[in-house]
């Protein structure tokens, strides 16, 4: 139908019926906009906005004049700009494809086959995948209690891997009780401690359990930028060491260190500052406290969170069918049993909308 057409229809109509017939029209828009409302997906724990352009334009930049040339395989400018932001010395950083590559490193580094690598559970399912490709059997030790962990240690136990926040729990140890449970670790189990999600605590210095390393040498730590920094297509991500760890972090890097737009997109975000990450994590603060708070006349259980996931259940439903009936109100959620309990479900938080969907979307799950 042309235009013309569309407006000779009206011509008849008194103005009445006209107003009538505009009101069918938009209600029928509305009705078709409310169907292809697109689905909320809560699943992933990379951050759902992309990044500043200039990150962009950097990495483009870094494209179109250097792809001819190999990167510098161990990334000085880069070392320097992260030892800066922790106020550590360059030589004990290591950059990596991500913290899940440094942590597979790490593993084949000091895991034997026959030993032990203990981790709380449920937690992120990574981490048997790592145990098994050495040999070696993992320990998952329930909850996230120091005192259970410390019971868990026999004398096979070579690894412990404590990812602090935990995903997908949100759970999380503060640096004294870190440093307790460090000190009543026998001298032979190395932590690696993966603060994959640590830009999202709110409940102490950003950098507290990483300033452990210098009266712990016995620890690694991981991070990312995946997460709060947003740039997970880039696969970059770091693990300072206490002092004399130099010789195990130089294992630990790709043996051709990381690609040069990843290394010029990780530089420009760096450049910026923390602004946006830290203005990130005041959102997921603020999103965790109003979510917990519309929770509580709901029949759904909320474990307290200090990363932007949450793990939700609902006494009623296991974590399938919870997932299941989110799904029928376009909210896509990550059924538990995957990551060690299938009781439960694992949701991002995002923005005060993704919230408020969340909400709706449990509110309907389970019939209040």
């Amino acid at each position: 139908m042309g235009l013309r057409d569309r407006y000779r229809r009206y011509e008849a109509l008194t103005p009445q019926e006209l107003s009538a017939q505009l009101r069918d029209e938009a209600d029928t828009r509305r009705r078709t906009a409310l169907d292809t409302v697109p689905p909320l997906d809560l699943r992933s724990t990379t951050w759902h906005e992309v990044p500043p352009s200039v990150v962009v334009d950097a990495v483009t930049f870094a494209a179109r004049a250097g792809l001819h040339r190999y990167p510098h395989s161990d990334a000085p400018d880069l070392r320097n700009a992260i030892a800066r932001m922790h106020d550590l010395r360059a030589e004990r950083i290591a950059v990596g494809e991500g913290a899940s590559q440094l942590l597979g490193a790490a593993a084949r580094e000091l895991l034997s086959p026959g030993d032990e690598l203990l981790t709380p559970w449920p937690s992120y399912p990574l981490y048997p995948t790592l145990a098994r490709r050495c040999g070696a059997t993992v320990v998952p030790v329930p909850g996230f209690d120091p005192a259970a962990l410390l019971a868990g240690v026999t004398d096979r136990t070579r690894l412990l891997l404590l990812c602090n926040p935990n995903d997908p729990t949100g759970d999380f140890l503060r640096a004294g009780e870190l440093s307790a449970l460090l000190d009543a670790l026998p001298e032979r189990v190395v932590v690696l401690l993966d603060e994959a999600l640590r830009d999202f605590v709110d409940a102490e210095d950003a950098d507290a359990a990483l300033r452990l390393v210098d009266q712990h040498p016995r620890m690694l730590v991981f991070r990312t930028f995946s997460k709060a920094w947003g740039l997970a297509g880039l696969r970059c991500g770091y693990v300072v060491g206490g002092p004399q760890s130099e010789p195990l972090l130089e294992q630990l890097s790709p043996p051709l260190g990381v690609g040069e737009l990843t290394q010029a997109g990780i530089l420009e975000a760096l450049r910026q500052g923390r602004g946006l990450v830290a203005r990130r994590a005041a959102q997921v603060t603020v999103e965790r406290e109003r979510l917990r708070e519309a929770l509580r006349g709901l029949p759904v259980e909320v474990t307290p969170s200090q990363a932007h996931v949450v793990w939700l259940a609902a006494p009623a439903l296991d974590g399938a069918q919870l997932a299941g009936r989110l799904a029928q109100s376009k909210v896509l959620v990550l059924p538990g049993g995957p990551l060690g309990d299938p009781r439960h479900v694992r949701a991002t938080l995002q923005d005060a909308d993704a919230t408020d969907r969340l909400v709706r979307a449990l509110a309907e799950a389970v019939g209040a």
